[in-house]
């Protein structure tokens, strides 16, 4: 897995909102298409970058092809940005969180100075 197609196919609220979808089960492309308003080509581009991330996969079956989520991908994805954040992982506590720079906020710590 390239972490760069993963994070570009990301990025895209369109492709987030179709793995969302498909965290549901597999769908057919004219299932997925008829949640948005935009062409089957559209659709499918999106489709594309997915299935180039791996998020994603493709079943045909007779005229129509199906797509699922790529869970082992979304896994992999996980446990990855758990390790950089240096979360727990099999209840060890990971070092990584006193690595802040001093003075340096969080994000959750300048959301609470901009909602003040």
């Amino acid at each position: 897995m390239a972490f760069e197609d993963t994070f570009k196919a990301l990025s895209d609220p369109v492709r987030r909102k179709i793995l969302t979808l498909l965290k549901e089960g597999i769908m057919s492309a004219g299932d997925i298409a008829s949640h948005f308003d935009m062409t089957a080509a559209t659709v499918s581009y999106h489709l594309s970058i997915l299935k180039k991330a791996d998020l994603v996969f493709e079943k045909k079956e007779k005229n129509f092809i199906y797509y699922g989520l790529n869970l082992s991908v979304v896994e992999e994805m996980m446990l990855w940005l758990n390790d950089l954040k240096g979360a727990e992982v099999d209840g060890e506590k990971k070092s990584g969180r006193g690595n802040k720079l001093r003075g340096a906020k969080s994000s959750s710590d300048r959301r609470r100075t901009s909602n003040a």
